[in-house]
């Protein structure tokens, strides 16, 4: 099967494989983590088609045809503006969530430009950060908004 992952076709076996394992294990993406393997916590967030999905999850099969974007390929445009924002405004922390909180915040700046505070908690509820750096994501995603902290 094809998988078109960052901009770039992959000739792959799939089977039964969750799309998780697949973009660590055979394409050597590992910003892409696995943590709760339930579609609960977010680690695993990558965008199909613009919006996020659990990759832990998914059968890679279902994104056959379909565009894969993980945090490899946000290295420009929104993403890398979400990304810039995130380090200014340290909202880091450990950095196991913040692959998955990346991709989640550039979905919702791909769908709406200037968010509100709950706009935003509704679009990062899916991800869980154990470090509790909720505050400092909320306005890192203002901040790549534009609208300032």
């Amino acid at each position: 099967m094809t998988l078109l992952v960052n901009g770039e076709r992959h000739q792959l076996e799939l089977g039964t494989r969750r799309l998780v394992d697949v973009l660590r294990d055979d394409l050597g993406l590992l910003g892409t983590k696995l943590a709760c393997g339930e579609g609960a916590c977010g680690a695993c967030a990558v965008l199909l088609d613009g919006r996020p999905v659990a990759s832990c999850i998914l059968l890679a099969a279902a994104a056959e045809g379909r565009e894969v974007t993980t945090i490899e390929g946000l290295s420009s445009g929104i993403g890398a503006a979400v990304q810039e924002a995130f380090v200014a405004e340290d909202a880091l922390q450990c950095g196991f969530c913040t692959p998955g909180q990346v991709v989640s915040a550039t979905a919702l700046l791909a769908a709406t430009a200037r968010p509100t505070r709950e706009e935003i908690r509704v679009a990062l509820a899916g991800n869980l950060c154990r470090c509790g750096a909720y505050p400092k994501l909320e306005r890192a995603v203002l901040r790549a908004a534009g609208s300032g902290s």
